[in-house]
C-alpha cells in the first residue's frame, strides 16, 4: 500500500512539472516607416530568426526550402516578412500605423510624397528610395491595396507571386 501511494505521488508529481504555464508573445503596435524602409527596427534583409525576436508574435513562417525561401507571417495584421527573397509587404488590411498614409491612397496622389515612379506597369508602381525600392500595386478603381518595400534595386528585387 505504501509503494502504491509513492508510486501515485511521484507520478502526479511528474505531470505536474511538465504542464508548465505559457505567455503569450506580445508585440508593440507595428510603426512602417516607408520613407526608411522598415517596420519598428526590422529592415527587410533581416533573417527569420531576427524578425522573430524582434516581432515575436508571428502567427506563422515559411521554411527556407519553400520557393519563396521562408516568411515570417503577421496574419492578424496583414503583414508579411519574406526573409528568403528581402522584403517585407503590407496588405490592405494592415492593422498598424503607416508614416505615410499609402494604403487606400489614389494612384494620382502619390507624387507629393514618392515622386515620379522608376517603372511603371497598368497595376504596380516602383518607386526609387534611399534603401532600395517601394513597388505599390492597385487595386480597380486605382487605390493602393498592397505595398511592398525592399533594400535591394528594382533589378535585382524578386518576389514572391
Amino acid at each position: 500500500m505504501k509503494t502504491l501511494s509513492i508510486f501515485i505521488i511521484c507520478v502526479s508529481a511528474f505531470f505536474s512539472a511538465s504542464a508548465q504555464l505559457k505567455t503569450t508573445p506580445v508585440c508593440s503596435p507595428f510603426v512602417v516607416d516607408i520613407l526608411k524602409g522598415r517596420v519598428n527596427d526590422v529592415e527587410p534583409d533581416f533573417p527569420a530568426s531576427r524578425v522573430k525576436e524582434k516581432l515575436p508574435c508571428f502567427t506563422a513562417e515559411e521554411a527556407v526550402t519553400t520557393p519563396c525561401g521562408g516568411a515570417v507571417y503577421y496574419k492578424d495584421k496583414d503583414i508579411y516578412f519574406y526573409t528568403g527573397r528581402a522584403y517585407i509587404e503590407i496588405r490592405e488590411n494592415f492593422k498598424g500605423q503607416l508614416s505615410l498614409p499609402l494604403l487606400g491612397a489614389a494612384r494620382t496622389s502619390l507624387f507629393k510624397w514618392l515622386g515620379n515612379p522608376k517603372i511603371k506597369d497598368v497595376v504596380w508602381d516602383a518607386f526609387q528610395t534611399q534603401y532600395g525600392t517601394l513597388v505599390l500595386h492597385y487595386n480597380k478603381s486605382g487605390k493602393v491595396n498592397l505595398i511592398q518595400f525592399s533594400k535591394k534595386s528594382t533589378d535585382n528585387l524578386t518576389l514572391c507571386e
